[in-house]
């Protein structure tokens, strides 16, 4: 019979992730525009650099993975990764999103050496984090369980992010944005270690490979190309963060450079009313107000507590329908959902406000936690065909998908701005806002549509999970 899994212990694994999502979001969410306002790179420049230095960091996966699957330690073999990475991953988060008084040139190169570096920690980080979900537990619905606390934290570190970052970068700021971004992110750096720190001493590692299986990595690789799940999973998760990485990238600009800030003003004065003039207590609201900056983060919160919502759903009904068939559904949803925003004018606060909820609520549902949990029955997958485990070679190889489609999500996002004729802090163009509009809407969801076709010929469903679940439990316990 599986282990239950403490809720303590589920919680400590989430705030894991919760610590790598205040760097994660802000990379995907803030950081183009960063650099292109604040740092003071062109958006041409700053595409390029995404597509460099995560290109880099999906180098640097399958060697942790390698490296975590070889890790014998009293801790276990991923959890140490965790404990050795904390703290260089906050200082390098911190220095990340640091202006420093250089000119062109040399920020360019402090940018390439600083965010190659965040990508090669957070490598070293989060494979082996990501792999040790695999391992605390064999069971498919303490996994589903874990897979929705975590996300549940992972939601409110994104509340953080997206709701909070903004007006603490205006508050610390006070008009100098990149100071603002100086202290705000070095504030989420010094919770992500603390976090990780209680990740490390929650946690335990209970799926251990059989003291004879050898380990060389060209088995290692051989098995994993030849398991068509993974591969299935390899090209969903590229697909996937295609689209994040343009869509989270643009969502900004559209705030600020498409929607029309008294539309947005309205909005905010009918919230504060509604909330007794907090607003105005929080200097959301008035002449000096970031109206763009402050609306894009009210509704960035109210989405996120409707993507808990969808979260509390998730689990449900993955124990019911099986996980690939919530997650294909909840991907279908997003994909038009996204592609509505084309027909958003500028005036139509509202109706942003709606698609918004909308579609965090279908990620929350299908999107957000399930993919995650599918990792680990991939994993299941190639142990059950080869009697062989590599959790750690196949956790990797699929953040390899994570990372090349962040890349290629962030160079298109940052190129075709260039191409629309975007510059930043000015009224923008016709011709650049109808950009804008595609790159936030249109374009993200044909590469999802992509995704969605590929998942089609994913074979592991709920009677899969149940067989793979109960074969390999009878072979531990032999």
């Amino acid at each position: 019979m599986a282990e239950k899994i403490s809720m303590r212990e589920k919680v400590g694994f989430s705030l894991g992730d919760s610590a790598a999502n205040f760097i994660f979001q802000t990379i995907m969410l803030l950081q183009l525009s960063f650099y292109t306002d604040s740092f003071g790179i062109t958006a041409a420049a700053a595409g390029w650099l995404f597509l460099v230095a995560r290109l880099f960091g999906a180098v640097c996966d399958p060697i942790m993975g390698a490296l975590g699957d070889r890790t014998e330690t009293r801790w276990g073999k991923f959890r140490p990764w965790i404990l050795w990475t904390a703290i260089p991953f906050g200082i390098i988060g911190f220095l990340a999103f640091t202006t420093p008084d250089f000119g062109p040139t040399g920020k360019l190169i402090y940018a390439y050496i600083t965010y190659m570096a965040l990508m090669a920690i957070y490598s070293a980080n989060n494979v082996p984090y990501a792999a040790l979900s695999g391992v605390i537990t064999g069971d498919m619905k303490e996994r589903n369980s874990i897979s929705s606390v975590r996300f549940i934290f992972v939601t409110l570190a994104v509340i953080a992010i997206q709701g909070f970052a903004l007006p603490m970068v205006n508050h610390f700021g006070q008009g100098n944005s990149a100071k603002g971004y100086q202290i705000t992110m070095g504030i989420f750096s010094v919770l992500a270690v603390v976090f990780f720190l209680i990740t490390f001493f929650t946690t335990k590692e209970r799926i251990i490979p059989v003291a004879q299986q050898k380990t060389p990595l060209k088995q290692d690789i051989s098995d994993l190309l030849k398991n068509r799940p993974w591969l299935i999973m390899f090209l969903v998760f590229i697909l996937m963060f295609i689209f994040l990485g343009i869509r989270n990238s643009m969502l900004l600009y559209f705030f600020k450079y498409y929607l029309d800030k008294d539309s947005m003003a309205m909005l905010l004065e009918g919230m504060n009313k509604g909330l007794f003039g907090l607003f105005d207590k929080l200097g959301m609201v008035g002449t000096n107000a970031d109206i763009a900056g402050n609306t894009f983060s009210i509704i960035n919160i109210l989405s996120q507590i409707v993507t808990i919502v969808g979260l509390t759903l998730s689990r449900p009904l993955a124990n019911r329908f099986g996980k690939r068939e919530v997650f294909k559904a909840g991907l279908i949803s997003c994909m038009f959902l996204a592609a509505a925003f084309i027909f958003v004018g500028p005036k139509a606060v509202v109706l942003t406000l709606i698609l918004q909820l909308l579609f965090n609520f279908g990620w929350g549902l299908g999107a957000m936690s399930l993919p995650w949990a599918m990792m680990a029955d991939v994993a299941d997958y190639s142990d059950w065909k080869n009697n062989r485990r590599a959790t750690g070679i196949v956790f990797a190889g699929i953040i390899i998908g994570l990372k090349v489609g962040l890349a290629i999500g962030g160079a298109l996002a940052g190129s075709l701005l260039n191409i629309y004729g975007y510059v930043a802090n000015v009224a923008q163009t016709p011709q650049a806002q109808y950009g804008i509009r595609l790159i936030t809407s249109i374009y993200p969801a044909a590469f999802l549509s992509i995704g969605i076709i590929i998942l089609f010929f994913y074979k592991i469903n709920k009677s899969t999970e149940l067989q793979m679940q109960n074969e390999l439990a009878a072979r531990r316990n032999a």
